[in-house]
């Protein structure tokens, strides 16, 4: 395995900047971010694709420092109802698509995406339990009438192109877990659909990411080392769904940080494991969404982290 970050917390910088730090911090690839949520800073499809000579100098500048793609990330919401985000969210995918193939890069990461309740609706609604009924009837209605078909298409459109996609279960989206996540792949009927997995999501819902990978196995295409510490007191007063902003830490159930903040060694060790005996063998992509440390110093340690606590043991 490798470890490699997720290019998009360095989006204030050039590409050439960052890919000169990502390298001298000791990573091996890089994972882009090419729309949706996840912006375009570092690589922007529609104009590589557009322009044979800035695609040259784009492979150039990532290949010439030694370091390999691990995936193009699209992170989005083609399902969302207001039909011109998802129009935009779902011509970036494709744009994303099309560029990995131009480029050799396997896999496409994104979000499953969330519709509204009704063709009527105006805003995503996410349903996470069955009563009152209202909520199943709006969860069936998604799947229906939005989830299957779209994704069908989508998986396809990948298919066709020779891209495997990885849907990063998220809360907020129709794929949010390990039994989501196997509805999606059972209604798109493709095997190159499977799991950009990231722990740091299932945390928090109190799933235990080793059973997860121990069940997804080898649809696992991709994969996030990002951590989740969780505020003991404030889970005991208000558990753990929390709205409150991600820099309101004091007040949270929970927050994101650097891996080895949330969780020691030895689970980073046994994920890894779990991860081998599951038939990965590709890149780690740390991804930085720290809200108590610095890109610079969030992004150095974690990968001091992998390299000490995963790769000189289990990798």
């Amino acid at each position: 395995m490798k470890v490699g970050v997720f290019a998009v917390l360095l989006a204030d910088r050039l590409l050439e900047e960052a890919l000169d730090f990502v390298k001298e911090v000791g990573c091996e690839a890089v994972e882009l971010g090419t729309g949706g949520y996840s912006g375009k800073a570092h690589c922007d499809p529609e104009r590589l694709l557009k322009d044979a000579g800035a695609l040259k100098e784009f492979r150039q500048a990532v290949e010439g420092r030694g370091l390999e793609i691990s995936a193009l990330s699209c992170h989005g919401n083609p399902l969302h109802p207001d039909k011109d985000i998802a129009r935009a969210h779902d011509e970036d995918f494709r744009d994303t698509v099309r560029l990995a193939a131009e480029l050799g890069v396997e896999t496409v990461v994104t979000f499953s995406g969330c519709p509204g309740d009704s063709e009527g609706s105006k805003r995503p609604n996410w349903v996470t339990c069955p009563w009152p009924p209202d909520f199943l009837k709006t969860l069936e209605w998604q799947w229906n009438e939005r989830v299957g078909p779209e994704w069908k298409e989508a998986a396809s459109f990948a298919e066709e192109h020779g891209v495997k996609v990885a849907i990063e279960p998220h809360p907020g989206f129709v794929v949010y877990n390990t039994d989501s996540f196997q509805r999606l792949r059972e209604e798109v009927s493709g095997e190159n659909v499977g799991v950009n997995f990231d722990p740091s999501h299932l945390f928090w819902q109190q799933a235990d990411p080793l059973a997860c990978v121990r069940e997804l196995k080898d649809a696992i295409f991709h994969v996030h080392a990002k951590d989740t510490w969780v505020d003991v007191q404030n889970t005991r007063r208000n558990g753990m769904l929390d709205a409150k902003k991600y820099s309101d830490v004091v007040h949270r159930s929970w927050t994101f940080r650097t891996v080895g903040y949330g969780h020691g060694q030895e689970f980073w060790r046994a994920l890894a494991s779990e991860l081998r005996l599951a038939g990965y063998d590709w890149v780690i992509s740390i991804e930085h969404e720290d809200p108590l440390m610095g890109v610079n110093e969030g992004l150095e340690k974690a990968v001091r982290f992998l390299k000490d606590a995963v790769i000189g043991e289990a990798w």
